[in-house]
Formats: structure tokens, sequence, C-alpha cells
């Protein structure tokens, strides 16, 4: 497994990530794919720093004004442009917490994009609904889980999705993907990757623990089919549903690891080779070490090294269905782990696109969506 070479060697300047941004914004990919683009692009060209006070208080200001237009829309009875501006309002202030609230202006932004999520989420066709379930485990952050629901209208007992992000891609942040399913019929569960958002844990060797509650929830329920069941784990949040098809493929009807890593990601030459990947807009090795609770290196380093598959010897199990999906030159998560996987254990199927982290192009979700289908359905 050979290390990653990127352009960067260090954190960008305020212009190479102006440009970078304009780059992502014109191709309507993550992070830039959510909000409108001419008044993202303004808000770009108004950024006066990368630091977290400049940064979020660019977005918040944008996001404010989508706010304002929603309040009104509501007071003239125009449910449908106050949901629109609502998701522009999420969005903007989306974009303002991100990669992660590091920082108190930022943290400021994540409340305020919870907001205007709910009020998106209940105007929502089909609505989203705020879920949550009592949790307990050492160290735990908080005591309960928390996720959205999403059903397909005119379906009954629909089979379930149940999805994660990654590291700065949150529960919100899987809009698109819900709406994708749901208009095939399936319903949908978004959480929190392990040690992001509103998640009760740190990211942990055994952080499957957040995530086995909501299946066995899934199961139970009375208005979805918990005999059909599948995850879909985005970038990070791959290595957990990859983790949890190898434990539990009793209870699954298959599972997508899309970008997410398996053992060389998580080795010492990796992590140093990765920490600038010019796929990455900043901040990249801050948002990890939050997730982990690393509170310096040596911590980021061990709290990586400890969630390799394959040092925890679960590899050459059987495993539920496995789709394996990404860009063949990802500099965030080595294409060799996706090799190592094809060794042992079960077979998978594999899709690998062109570009870097996650394979992002026409063809990526519809792909997913597809092949969930078919197991599903």
């Amino acid at each position: 497994m050979s290390a990653p070479t990127g352009e960067l060697t260090g954190p960008r300047s305020l212009d190479n990530a102006k440009a970078w941004m304009r780059d992502r914004l014109a191709k309507r990919i993550h992070p830039l794919g959510l909000t409108d683009p001419q008044a993202t692009s303004d808000t770009i060209d108004r950024l006066e720093g990368l630091d977290g006070a400049r940064w979020a208080n660019a977005w918040i200001a944008t996001g404010n004004g989508y706010m304002e237009k929603a309040e009104a829309a509501i007071a003239a009875g125009d449910t449908a442009a106050a949901r629109d501006a609502y998701y522009q309002a999420y969005g903007f202030y989306f974009l303002g917490r991100f990669p992660c609230p590091n920082h108190p202006d930022k943290e400021e932004s994540y409340r305020l994009e919870l907001e205007a999520y709910a009020k998106f989420g209940a105007l929502a066709d089909p609505p989203i609904m705020p879920v949550s379930l009592p949790f307990d485990a050492p160290d735990a952050l908080s005591h309960e889980i928390r996720f959205y629901l999403r059903k397909p209208a005119n379906v009954e007992k629909p089979p379930v999705v149940i999805m994660w992000g990654g590291v700065d891609a949150w529960k919100e942040e899987m809009t698109e993907l819900s709406s994708q399913l749901v208009s095939a019929g399936i319903a949908t569960i978004a959480l929190d990757n392990v040690g992001t958002g509103q998640s009760p844990i740190k990211a942990r060797r055994n952080g499957e623990i957040q995530f086995a509650p909501v299946i066995d929830w899934a199961m139970q329920a009375a208005d979805i089919d918990g005999s059909r069941i599948a995850l879909i784990g985005r970038s990070f949040g791959g290595h957990w549903a990859t983790k949890l098809a190898h434990l539990m493929p009793e209870k699954l009807r298959c599972a997508v690891n899309w970008g997410g890593g398996v053992h060389y990601m998580f080795q010492p030459e990796w992590v140093e080779a990765s920490r600038y990947p010019d796929s990455y807009l900043m901040e990249l090795v801050e948002t990890r070490s939050r997730m982990l609770g690393a509170q310096n290196d040596a911590e980021y380093i061990e709290g990586f090294r400890v969630l390799s598959l394959l040092d925890q010897g679960l590899l050459s199990q059987a495993c539920a269905p496995l789709l394996l999906v990404n860009g063949k030159d990802d500099k965030q998560c080595p294409i060799a782990d996706i090799h190592l996987l094809l060794e042992h254990g079960s077979p998978k199927s594999v899709r690998l696109f062109p570009g870097g982290h996650m394979g992002f192009g026409p063809h990526t979700v519809p792909t997913i969506v597809s092949w969930v289908s078919n197991y599903l359905k």
C-alpha cells in the first residue's frame, strides 16, 4: 500500500481555498452542492479568512437572509417557498460549521443549522421526522441516540436503509440520498456517524454500539419492514457499515461502504501522508481528532490504529452482501483497503469511479440506490 501524494504540504491560503470552493461549486459536489450557486459564490467572494470567526460569520449572514425569506413565506402562507428557503438557510449554516464546530462561532452556526433543518424537515415531502432512543454506555456524551425517519408515501411497511455520513457530512447531509431512496419506495433512517454531530460517543474501537440499538429499533418498528434492512456508510462512515456487515449479517440484507477505511487508512504512514489531501478543504486532522476525542497527535494516531478491522480479526468472517464504492484516486482513504476486503471472507461487489474521495459524479448515487434496491425488493 503506497501513501498518497498530493499537491498540498500545509493548510490552504485563503485564495487557494476560494479557488477550491469555486471548483466544487461549479461541479455541485460536497460540500458545495446544497446551496444556491449565486448566493454561494457571493459569500465566497466576501470571505475574509479561514479562521473560525470570519468563516462562520460569512456563511451565517447568508443563512440569516434565507431564514428571513422563509419566515416571510410562512406569514404569506406559501409553504413551498418556505420549505425551500429553510433548506437554503440550513445549507449555508452547514457551511458555517464546516468541517466541524471547533470554534464558538461555528458552534452557533451548527445550532442554527439544526434549527433550520427541523423547520425544513417538517415541511419536506415526505416529512423528515426526528426520533430519539435511550442510550447508555461508559463515557457517553449524552443518553440518547437521535436520528431522522422518513417514509415513502403510500407504501405499506417499506424496507429501510439506515445511513450515516463521515467526519464532516452528518445526518442532515443525507437528505439528497434519502430523497432518492424514498422515491424508490424505501424508508430511510439517517443518524450521525460516531463522534460527530449529536452522536452520544466519541469514535472508538467498539463504536458500533451506537448503531446496534437503531438497527434493533428498525427490526421492531410497526410501520417499516424490519426484515429488509440495508446500511449505507458514507466516507468515514463506510468503516462502520463494513464492520456491522461482518458482525450481524443475519440482520442485514446488504451494506454499502462508500469511501470508508478498513485497515491501511488507519496505519501511521497513511495518517501522516494524508494530513493535507488536495481533495479536502481544511482542518481534516482537527476534524478527525474531534471525532476521536484526541487531544494531541499521539492520541490521533492511536485512535486510528485501533480501528483496523484486519487487526480486530473480522475480515475473514462471513458478511452481508457488501458494495464497495470510491473514487479510484482517493487520497483520503486508500484503494488498498478495497483490495484487502476482496482478499478476505465473503465475495464483495465493487464500483470505482473516476476522481478522488467517494468518486462523486452523476452515476455514483444512482448506482448505490439501484444496488441497494435490488437486495431490498
